[in-house]
């Protein structure tokens, strides 16, 4: 069960889903009021898209070595004086570095845009597991702090809790197989899975907690029913 929130507080805009609706990983199930923070990423990636200036830095750089191609024939034949060329040859270098700026210039914007892409992406609200809406808490134009908007329940696979007694510890292991029957009116078989077997014991009552896991594909069985558990030794169990 997932106590769904925001990482970010705001208002809420939207919720797409209400109690009883189906879920799945990474689904949008709700969304922050964003329209500063969408106004600034669409600035930033108009940035990031710009070319001008890197063309620009290009020619002056194409320009200043043809330049420098052109008088070093005239310096060797002494009609370009030597200060000339040097300036010639300097304006190559500062072409140079200017065009790597404006190249750096462009990676930051494209970076900057990343960032506000993020900060844009933290105003949906993801569910982080498939599952069924148990309750929904916030409605839209609701402010959201750190108080959940829903809650969420993972019904495929079902975990089915069982309380044993210590005697049967020995008996437990890990990945073993039990037979599980949900109370009536639903009823049925169906096959579980050991998942977790508790190594600490309850003193008090003498009993441990084991785990099964029940796969669900279909949601055919609700969370939450009592049922029967029956381990390969033939015992019965009650569960959860």
């Amino acid at each position: 069960v997932v106590n769904l929130g925001s990482s970010v507080p705001g208002v809420l805009a939207e919720v797409d889903v209400d109690r009883g609706d189906s879920v799945k990983a990474e689904q949008v199930v709700a969304t922050l009021h964003s329209g500063v923070e969408k106004a600034t990423m669409e600035a930033a990636k108009a940035r990031a898209a710009m070319q001008a200036s890197i063309k620009a830095k290009q020619a002056r750089l194409e320009y200043s070595k043809r330049k420098k191609d052109r008088e070093g024939e005239l310096f060797q034949e002494a009609i370009v004086s030597f200060s000339q060329m040097d300036e010639t040859e300097t304006g190559i270098v500062l072409a140079e570095m200017e065009l790597q700026e404006a190249l750096e210039n462009k990676w930051l914007a494209e970076l900057e845009y990343r960032r506000t892409s993020e900060v844009v992406e933290r105003m949906n609200i993801r569910s982080p597991i498939d599952g069924v809406v148990v309750e929904r808490f916030l409605s839209p134009g609701e402010r959201i702090e750190e108080q959940p908007v829903m809650k969420i329940a993972q019904i495929d696979p079902l975990n089915v809790e069982v309380i044993l007694p210590v005697s049967r510890l020995p008996l437990l292991k890990v990945g073993m197989q039990a037979m599980v029957y949900p109370e009536a009116p639903v009823g049925g078989e169906y096959s579980a899975q050991v998942k977790i077997v508790d190594k600490v014991i309850d003193a008090a009552s003498g009993t441990f907690g084991v785990r099964l896991q029940l796969p669900n594909p279909h949601h055919r069985l609700p969370a939450g029913l009592k049922c029967r558990v029956v381990f390969p030794d033939g015992n019965l169990s009650a569960a959860k």
